[in-house]
């Protein structure tokens, strides 16, 4: 098994139709219904040969439409009409493979009896058990979960066809590869192999060499251009970091901002200085358990809060819309982790801000990463006054939780409704509305919270009482 050499002709997304693909009717239905007429780069080279039953090694910058490109692979390679997994996408996180899930859900909506079930670690095995009794013809899972599952002959991946491996770099280093090998040595050797991410090192592609077969490799849109992100890097006194960070908040005023931090009690700490300050912020790290996870990524995305700060790991595969500026707090020693925080954002061909700090000691590591860009970096140092003057952006949402959500049948237009018709709210207050499958999340103008939450309580949603709370 060796690996061809990388595909270098890029199609501009400009000419390439979906349309042109030998894509089923269904599917192109669906593409057209979410208003999608047009590939990206990498769906572009990727799709063909992945339609053709290649295996391939696909990178891209985050937000390329890489889920996409896989997702409609391994649509055409599934027979609805076969009660058998035939497709796995394995991803390091569960807000990735949710992410993963949705995407492929809505590319799968006009194909009739397609099944799609979600083994995720960290919650119960109980109603996974439930669904695998039914196979499903697509699995999206984290491996550990994953693997537990084949060891308890819960899951049987013998009639397997597409093996996905998202965020590949991952899955085969570190905590994940040990889980991914095992995986593999329970699927069909003849299965089509599709790896994809952002980032690869020598260690995995020579991995791909004992699991693919001659793999294309294909590497388009990988590191954000000047024009759609703009960079700076700053030197700081590293006993002043936390200051500085305010200072380039306060200076720069981002409407959403994600900090980098190495460790979750660097997370924790730089949390607890900004909130100090007024700064609407919260952490995500290691010592969160899944439901706070999921409260946080609500309250951030909904505008409820204004700054997240998180650590490599537990930023790894989240997708945040038009997040406006991404902070490093330290540059990591890893370069290919610097262009995992830099591609969130700028994403879908938006603007973004991204700001890195380090000390006079890190200077080995914008060295490196400057080898991996391939070009120079101007650093400048930042001058932190002695008492830095806090502006914080504010958060002008707050979010309430309804304790009900898609197994109690309450969809977001049943509370939309109950807060734009019986609670008398405007529309305009009302903002993002998150589902799961016991509680129903939804960000409200805060001068009308109040107002939200008296109503709420007070009446019905639905006919029905449901718990109603704010999450602060």
């Amino acid at each position: 098994m060796t690996t061809s050499e990388p595909a270098t002709e890029q199609p501009s997304p400009q000419t390439a139709a979906f349309a042109s693909l030998a894509l089923k009717p269904e599917l192109l239905q669906a593409l057209e219904s979410l208003g999608f007429t047009r590939m990206t780069p990498i769906q572009a080279q990727s799709l063909p040969p992945i339609l053709q039953g290649r295996d391939v090694i696909g990178q891209a910058r985050t937000g390329s439409g890489k889920t996409a490109a896989y997702g409609l692979g391994l649509l055409s390679r599934i027979d609805p009409a076969i009660e058998q997994v035939q497709a796995l996408v394995l991803c390091p996180t569960r807000e990735l493979a949710d992410q993963i899930a949705k995407e492929i859900r809505r590319l799968a909506r006009c194909l009739p009896n397609v099944k799609l079930s979600q083994l995720n670690g960290g919650i119960s095995q109980r109603p996974q058990l439930a669904s695998l009794q039914h196979a499903p013809q697509i699995i999206v899972g984290m491996a550990g979960r994953v693997l537990e599952h084949l060891e308890q002959s819960s899951l049987d991946l013998s009639g397997l066809r597409v093996l996905v491996l998202d965020e590949a770099d991952r899955m085969l280093d570190g905590d994940f590869e040990a889980a991914s090998q095992a995986i593999v040595k329970h699927t069909p050797a003849q299965r089509q192999t599709l790896f994809f991410s952002a980032t690869y090192n020598d260690s995995v592609r020579a991995l791909s060499a004992r699991i693919q077969r001659d793999p294309l490799s294909i590497s388009v849109d990988t590191v954000a251009s000047a024009a759609q992100i703009e960079q700076q890097f700053y030197e700081v006194d590293p006993l002043r970091r936390v200051d500085a960070l305010a200072q380039l908040l306060s200076s720069r005023q981002p409407e959403s901002a994600l900090v980098f931090c190495h460790t979750r009690g660097d997370a924790q700490t730089v949390e607890q200085q900004l909130a100090k300050r007024g700064y609407a912020v919260l952490a995500l790290h290691g010592d969160i358990d899944q439901r706070d996870r999921d409260e946080v990524l609500v309250r951030f995305t909904n505008g409820s809060a204004r700054v997240l700060v998180a650590t490599d790991i537990a930023a790894r595969g989240l997708d945040i819309p038009n997040l406006a500026a991404v902070i490093s707090y330290e540059l990591p020693a890893d370069p290919d982790a610097h262009v995992h925080r830099v591609g969130r954002t700028g994403r879908a061909g938006r603007s973004g801000l991204a700001l890195h700090l380090f000390s006079h000691r890190e200077h080995a590591r914008v060295a490196a990463i400057e080898a991996k860009l391939g070009k120079r970096i101007e650093t400048r140092k930042l001058g932190v006054p002695a008492k830095v003057t806090d502006k914080p952006v504010p958060a002008t949402r707050v979010t309430i939780c309804i304790d009900g959500g898609r197994r109690d049948k309450l969809r977001p237009g049943d509370l939309l409704g109950a807060l734009t018709g019986d609670a008398g709210l405007p529309a305009e207050a009302v903002g993002k509305i998150s589902s799961f499958d016991t509680r129903t999340y939804v960000a409200i103008d805060k001068k009308l919270a109040t107002v939200a939450l008296k109503r709420l309580r007070e009446g019905k949603i639905k006919g029905r009482n449901f718990r109603v709370r704010p999450i602060e």
